[in-house]
């Protein structure tokens, strides 16, 4: 099986709590918080663990909270490569409201990352990547990283015959469009805004994801849609997938939980259609839980059984009708 490196330029500490009402100017008694990690990448590797796989999980930290991060990860036993910066760890907080069920989320900036320390996280990748590996690179990029960073990995990679996925939004978003991509994954908001349109609707996507495919150097394109599920195009195919209805709750994680999904599935010889349906089942089990829970294994396993169940109903009508 082909490794699995995740990569995460901005990582956080997430701070969840709850208090009963958010009033201003009054100290408010919160109660006993609850610390994960978080970040793109990070996220990716945490649920690739949660779906009984493995990952080496490489990302920048520094400071107290750079420290509190890699302790987290630590106690989830999952791998890591940490490239130490002099810049502090940035930490968001979440905070629920008990008597509204509303949460607030703070989110805080990344430290400003200086040159030689974003060009150390290249020399690590060119020392880790081999040829078949996949490297994720997800999430925004901090201050201080130029915006063509991961179009220097991707140079890295395809020198290493590895497989790049990427998942990024903001001002990287553009120019990371030259990398070459095996796997992407945009929202439709991001695919909105690489197609230069406001929005897209889906009766639009075919077109459009064939013309970022003629457009861009990407071999794969999954446009992520929330409750709507997911479209997928290569230059050969398309193919459009439903989202199992479930009883949403949170929808914070599941673009990470897809994209974990998908690349486990591809680097356990999953088909294209396979690893896409397994992508949409992982995403969707990430809503079933409250917070920033991500995908579980056994939520993930019944809806993509689910799902195969219900390509074959549809090849067989169709069979039947012909």
């Amino acid at each position: 099986m082909n490794k699995i490196i995740t990569l995460t330029m901005n990582p956080v500490v997430e701070k969840a709590t709850s208090v009963a009402g958010v009033i201003p100017n009054k100290k408010l008694r919160c109660g006993s918080p609850h610390y994960s990690a978080g970040g793109g990448g990070i996220n990716v590797s945490c649920a690739i663990q949660n779906l009984g796989g493995s990952s080496l999980c490489m990302y920048v930290a520094g400071g107290p909270a750079g420290t509190h991060l890699q302790q987290l990860l630590s106690n989830n036993l999952i791998e890591q490569k940490v490239i130490s910066i002099k810049g502090w760890t940035r930490e968001n907080l979440f905070v629920t409201d008990t008597n509204t069920n509303l949460q607030y989320r703070f989110g805080i900036p990344g430290p400003n990352v200086k040159e030689e320390e974003w060009r150390e996280v290249l020399k690590h990748v060119d020392d880790t990547i081999r040829k078949g590996d996949y490297l994720v690179a997800s999430g925004k990029l901090p201050l201080g990283v130029p915006t063509n960073f991961y179009v220097q990995v991707s140079d890295i990679v395809h020198r290493k015959e590895g497989r790049l996925v990427l998942d990024t939004s903001g001002k990287a978003l553009l120019p990371s469009m030259k990398s070459d991509i095996f796997l992407m994954k945009p929202n439709l908001s991001e695919l909105s805004e690489l197609c230069g349109v406001e929005s897209i609707s889906i009766l639009e996507l075919e077109r459009l994801s064939k013309n970022i495919l003629k457009k861009y150097p990407v071999k794969i394109l999954v446009v992520s849609m929330g409750a709507k599920g997911a479209f997928l195009a290569t230059k050969e195919t398309n193919k459009y997938i439903a989202a199992p209805t479930v009883h949403q709750k949170s929808t914070i994680g599941s673009g990470d939980s897809m994209v974990a999904g998908m690349v486990l599935g591809l680097s356990q010889g999953k088909a294209l259609s396979e690893m896409f349906q397994y992508g949409v089942a992982c995403g969707t089990a990430a809503t079933i839980h409250p917070g920033t829970q991500l995908c579980k294994k056994e939520d993930a396993d019944k809806l993509y059984e689910w799902l195969l169940a219900e390509n074959v109903k549809k090849n067989k009508n169709i069979t039947e009708l012909t």
